[in-house]
Order: structure tokens, then sequence, then C-alpha cells
């Protein structure tokens, strides 16, 4: 364990480092605890934002939601150049951003992950998420499971694959909506990735109570509302009466039903909009709730 440093003289365990002269002093007596300490920041100084940025020599950390990782250099524009100067780094450009994307491999990469920030853009999702998806198609490209499949459903897929994982609540509706592909093409991409990138059941599984808050903002309910559909889910969750339902369905019809307890109407249209699913589905989930769980719900 790292020794405890006290002052010789005072005993104080308090200190102020002087960066000017490379000391730690004792702030109590004043005791040079230690000199010539090296200083591991920049050798410039800067005054304000723009200065510090101009006078850095390092770019962004890298990051895997970029086909290169951010490793790669770009050539700025520089208004000022003019004639044969600027013809000539137009050119550079041109050859440094074709170098950039090298392969087919590295077009694949580019073009998908481009996708992926338009996905994340229009479903507002965190970027841990963002990077999840990223690393799943990775994977998925490194084991060839892309050929024969369109980028954008694989990428898709990851991205609905990444939200079970992380637990963030969006539904397979509300991707294919941003999508460029229809729903069941994103559907069998899951499923194949899934299969051969070990996603297993278990890791997958996200429980009906994680929608809640999500469609209950939707329809304006209050927190009475949300914790009364969450202990619904619970007890039909224990009873195994989610099995093989679909989580939307299930959290609209427990919303209805506590929205009727609790004296916040919604309608039956309302709550299947929100929810992606049919007034018939949320009728049979209705149903099936009231009966199992033995539920006395007011008349609508």
């Amino acid at each position: 364990m790292e020794k405890r440093r006290v002052c010789p003289v005072c005993g104080s365990e308090e200190f102020i480092y002087d960066p000017s002269r490379g000391e730690i002093v004792c702030a109590k007596c004043g005791y040079v605890i230690e000199e010539n300490v090296v200083d591991e920041g920049p050798e410039w100084r800067a005054f304000d934002p723009g200065q510090r940025e101009k006078r850095a020599r390092v770019g962004a950390p890298e990051s895997i939601l970029l086909h290169d990782k951010g490793l790669s250099t770009d050539i700025g524009i520089d208004r000022s150049v003019t004639g044969l100067m600027r013809e000539k780094i137009y050119r550079l450009r041109k050859w440094q951003s074709r170098l950039r994307v090298s392969d087919a491999a590295e077009r694949n990469l580019a073009f998908a992950l481009s996708e992926l920030d338009r996905l994340a853009s229009h479903l507002a999702l965190p970027r841990h998420v963002e990077e999840e998806a990223a690393r799943l198609y990775r994977d998925a490209v490194r084991k060839g499971l892309i050929r024969g499949r369109s980028i954008e459903s694989v990428i898709a897929a990851c991205v609905y694959a990444a939200c079970r994982l992380l637990k963030i609540p969006r539904t397979l509706d509300e991707i294919a909506e941003v999508s460029k592909v229809d729903k069941k093409e994103i559907g069998r991409s899951f499923r194949f990735i899934a299969r051969h990138l070990n996603l297993t059941p278990k890791k997958l599984f996200v429980k009906p109570s994680d929608y809640v808050n999500k469609f209950a903002d939707e329809l304006g309910l209050s927190e009475k509302v949300r914790k009364k559909a969450i202990e619904l889910l619970e007890e039909a969750y224990n009873r195994g009466l989610t099995s093989g339902k679909s989580p939307a369905g299930l959290v609209a019809a427990a919303l209805y039903i506590a929205g009727l307890m609790e004296e916040e109407r919604r309608t039956q249209r309302e709550v299947a909009e929100v929810a992606r699913v049919t007034e018939v589905t949320v009728r049979n989930r209705y149903k099936e709730l009231v009966e199992k769980l033995n539920l006395k719900v007011p008349l609508t």
C-alpha cells in the first residue's frame, strides 16, 4: 500500500503543489516536502479555449464509431490559399479521402457506421448503446455474417440487439420505422446474428416492465399509474403469463388497466398507437390479465 505523506516538521497532511517551482509545500508551516517535481502537462500556456485548441497537438480519442477508429488524418481547408496551391491541396484532400476507405471491408464499415449514426439519432439512443451496436457489427463482419444480407438490415438488427442487451426500451417496430428495411428482414437478421454471436435468450431478455415509463411518458400518465402497471406486470411475470407474449402488447394492456383503476383513463386506440400494436392485441392481453390475475376493473 502507498505510504501516507506527512510533514516531518508539523505532522500536517495538507499540501500545496506549486507548478511554477515544481515543489510540494506543507500548507501549514511552508516546509518544502518535495522539489523538482516533473510537470506532466503541456509545455505551453493558453488563456482561452480557441488558443488551447490551436496549440494542442493531439486529436480526439479513439472511437469504435468511426470505421478507422479515428486514427487517420484529414487535410483541412485553408481559405487564404489561392491559385495552383489551392488546386494542389484540393487534389491531396480528394486522394486522402479515397485512401481512408481503401478496400471493400473499409467501405462496408464506413457505410454501416454512418447508417448506425442515423438510426441512433432518430431513436435518441445513448452513446454506450451506439458503441455496443458498432461492436456487434464489427464482430459480425469479422465472422463473415454480412455476406448475402443487406448492410441496413444487419446494422438495424445490431441496434435492436444492443438495446436488448443494455435494457434500453426500443421495440422492433420503432427500429423498423426509421430503418430502410422492413420489420421481417430485421427480425431475420437479428435471429441470425444472435445465434452466431452467442447472444443467448438470457442475455437478450427484457422484462415488459422496462417499457412502462417510455409508453407512460407518451400517454402522459402519472407516477401512481406507472407503479400500478409495473405491479401488474411483475405479478403476471411471476405467474408465467408473459412467456411467448409481445412485451409491447402486455405493457399496453397493463397501462390501460392501471389507468382505469387509478381513474386516468386512456382509450384502447391511444394505448395501441403508443405501443405500436393493434387494438385487438390490447383487448386480448387485457382479458388475459383480468381473468388470470382476478382483477376488479371499473367498467369502461
